[in-house]
């Protein structure tokens, strides 16, 4: 377990003062002029070291990332764009950072954004985000005049500023490219890659993309050493982690662990167990709603982390545990988040536009019982059909559900079209 004293996020439950001040008491803001001397080689070289991975989904090494960006301008300018556009289903954990904690991360942006070259930074937030945007502006308009950003930002012979851009609640605008669209004022559509945003980004300018947790995280890494960070978690899956559990458990929380937790641990630990029991869970959707979910059996010993999860023909995701009990129609939670999908499409390429709606209408049949068993493997083949012929992830957010679901479920869904077919409405036939 945890200890309190490794936790990053300090504040994560608003329980103490979120102002500078408060930020300043518990450990932010501290030596961060002396970070920063350490140069920018250093700094990337130890992000590296410590082993953390991207938060935001993908899990990508941050430090590698920082990496790509240009050592030497060549007269553009070069940009860091952190992406607060948390819409992912069942995703909470970056709106606890910019609401309670707002300090770790404008102190990262800081930090990531010399360690990239970049004097400027913005952050995107989720249109849905009114009060974390209020709570994130009062925290920079404190920095501004504390002399921690702006010129010479906190006396590290730096200039830097942040900036916050409000999106207007598109789910599209959360992938990299399609966030930076948004941000130059045009449709939030995903760009073709390459080239990648290290190369040209923001307007045509070298841009790093990061998660809000992955920038928060950087300015205790760097304070207390890499070693320390990778001494959480297995090999490749280091550092500590929020997770935001919510579905069918006693107390729902968003809540900060080390990597590698077992699931079951980290549901009766922090959220009281199981609604009705262990023995009544049915399934977990490990990482928010794009990510395959995992049968109670697979729980038993599931390792909360990128590898083993992805082991398991799912993923880590945003770390957003949704637990769902017996009581659970699971084709139509799946086909709820079929809806989402198309419903979020952008429609610029044709697998996505045409198959998004394609997989809702069957799913919508297969809930009711309204299908041939065949459509199961016809529903099957088109989901691969999407996934991974798109521009963006997109097509495979929304083939993996569905993926999931036939592989896991396969019975549930035949079950219920036999029952529909004999008129006999069994526990598994559709309310």
């Amino acid at each position: 377990m945890l200890k309190d004293q490794d936790r990053i996020f300090t504040n994560l439950y608003g329980m103490h003062d979120r102002s500078l001040a408060g930020a300043r008491k518990r450990g932010h803001w501290d030596g961060t002029a002396e970070i920063i001397a350490r140069g920018r080689d250093k700094i990337v070289e130890q992000v590296k070291a410590s082993g953390l991975r991207g938060r935001g989904g993908a899990g990508f090494p941050t430090g590698l990332k920082w990496s790509f960006m240009p050592k030497q301008s060549d007269g553009r300018p070069s940009y860091l764009v952190i992406n607060a556009d948390e819409s992912e289903p069942g995703t909470c954990k970056d709106r606890e950072i910019m609401r309670h904690d707002p300090h770790t991360l404008i102190e990262g942006a800081l930090i990531a954004s010399f360690a990239m070259g970049a004097n400027t930074c913005y952050i995107y937030l989720r249109g849905e985000y009114i009060r974390e945007r209020e709570a994130l502006q009062a925290a920079v308009d404190e920095c501004y005049d504390a002399g921690l950003l702006g010129r010479n930002a906190a006396g590290s012979g730096w200039d830097f500023d942040l900036y916050l851009h409000h999106g207007a609640g598109a789910y599209i605008c959360g992938e990299e490219t399609a966030l930076l669209e948004s941000l130059e004022g045009k449709k939030g559509m995903p760009r073709m890659k390459p080239p990648f945003p290290a190369g040209a980004g923001l307007y045509g300018c070298p841009t790093t993309v990061n998660n809000v947790e992955s920038i928060a995280v950087t300015p205790t890494i760097l304070r207390r050493g890499p070693e320390w960070f990778a001494s959480f978690g297995r090999p490749n899956n280091a550092g500590t982690k929020l997770f935001g559990i919510s579905g069918h458990v006693n107390n729902p929380c968003v809540v900060e662990e080390a990597m590698s937790i077992p699931l079951k641990e980290l549901l009766e630990r922090h959220c009281g167990g199981v609604r009705g029991g262990w023995k009544n869970l049915k399934a977990v959707i490990p990482g928010g709603s794009s990510v395959p979910l995992l049968r109670a059996e697979q729980c038993d010993d599931a390792i909360m982390d990128f590898d083993w999860l992805r082991e398991q023909r799912s993923g880590l995701g945003t770390a957003a545990v949704i637990v769902m009990d017996q009581s659970t129609d699971i084709i139509k939670a799946i086909w709820r988040l079929s809806k989402f999908y198309k419903h979020e499409s952008c429609g610029q390429c044709t697998p996505c536009r045409e198959g998004t709606g394609w997989m809702m209408r069957v799913m919508d049949r297969l809930v009711r019982g309204e299908a041939e068993i065949e459509e199961i493997d016809m529903l099957f083949d088109v989901s691969k059909q999407v996934e991974g012929h798109t521009i963006c992830a997109l097509g495979d957010a929304a083939a993996w559900p569905v993926q999931g679901l036939i592989r896991q479920f396969r019975e549930e869904i035949e079950d219920r079209i036999k029952a529909r077919k004999t008129g006999r409405t069994g526990a598994m036939a559709a309310e």
